[in-house]
């Protein structure tokens, strides 16, 4: 995917850069002329993610913990800390370094960005509505959040992470932003992330039933990688400071999305009904009011097209991406 935002970056720094959605802005930047230091542990990002950038002359991949304090080798004009668990068997996994991510890792990385006079980008979630009393979920909306139940090391952290972020603002100065990422779906995700796609693409191409939680009727918004990569970079062009929602406003029951995966694999998988997992949330939709308004985005990917490539991609990854290294967490 090719972005040629209106400003044009000399030299961006993306934290988590390995991650899925991580790795594909990386591609995004160094195609639109950006320079790009990438910064991961490789704990739950993929070496494999970056292989295909390593030979291009601007791109600089460098191990590294955001929880601590670190320096990069030239100051950049751009930040985007994407650095995080992000699906349920990652934070779940790594509660505490999920917690320090959203601190210390967006303490740090809002310390480069002041340092270097760059713009700041955090992407944050739609977690942090919560199970949502509101439908869709607009960016006035405060959220219906368990603070102690076993979702809220990665929710909290990425509200923390949010009112770090608009407090460093306010007293630093720093230019930032804050996005709130909706349901990505694309090549590069982990078969064994927890996520729903990955998780049914993967066990359609198994010829194992896919595992549908609850009643299946709980909805969710999946959006192309490729749309929220140029949401993303939209904001950070645009100046505004958010937070603004950037996914797909068209929702899907997980029943639904189970059947759509079956037959678009021409799988023989059937469908399994196991225990819903607690404080899973029954809706999820972003109203993209905003986006639309003022960055002049949308998605333009259609689910039953974005669900092809991401099959075609399994497929060529013989069904069985590879699982994230022992490492900490850091993208």
């Amino acid at each position: 995917m090719t972005f040629s935002p209106d400003h044009r970056w000399t030299h961006a720094v993306v934290t988590g850069g390995a991650g899925f959605v991580g790795s594909h802005l990386c591609a995004a930047l160094l195609a639109a002329g950006t320079e790009v230091t990438c910064l991961d542990d490789f704990s739950t990002g993929l070496p494999d993610n970056i292989a295909g950038l390593l030979d291009h002359p601007g791109f600089t991949p460098r191990r590294a913990d955001v929880t601590r304090p670190f320096t990069v080798d030239r100051p950049p004009d751009l930040v985007l800390h994407l650095a995080s668990p992000a699906s349920p068997a990652d934070y779940l996994r790594l509660p505490l370094h999920t917690l320090d991510a959203g601190s210390l890792g967006t303490r740090n990385a809002l310390e480069l960005a002041r340092r270097s006079g760059a713009r700041f980008v955090l992407t944050s979630t739609s977690e942090v509505y919560g199970d949502p009393h509101e439908h869709p979920q607009s960016e006035a909306y405060w959220g219906h959040v368990n603070p102690v139940g076993p979702r809220s090391v990665y929710d909290e952290a990425k509200r923390f992470g949010e009112a770090l972020t608009t407090a460093h603002s306010a007293v630093h100065g720093t230019d930032t932003c804050i996005v709130r990422l909706f349901n990505t779906y694309g090549p590069g995700m982990r078969g064994h992330d927890g996520r729903a796609v990955p998780t049914f693409i993967r066990q359609a191409l198994d010829g194992v039933p896919l595992t549908v939680t609850g009643d299946g009727r709980q909805s969710r918004s999946l959006c192309y990688v490729d749309d929220t990569v140029a949401g993303i970079l939209a904001a950070a062009a645009h100046g505004l400071r958010g937070p603004v929602n950037i996914g797909n406003p068209d929702e899907i029951t997980m029943a639904d999305l189970a059947r759509r995966i079956i037959e678009l694999t021409g799988s023989a998988s059937e469908i399994r009904y196991v225990e819903r997992p607690v404080d899973d949330p029954a809706v999820r939709c972003p109203d993209i009011t905003l986006a639309r308004g003022k960055l002049q985005w949308e998605p333009q990917v259609e689910m039953a097209d974005g669900l092809q490539r991401t099959i075609a991609w399994f497929r060529s990854q013989g069904g069985r991406p590879a699982r994230p290294g022992p490492d900490r967490s850091g993208s």
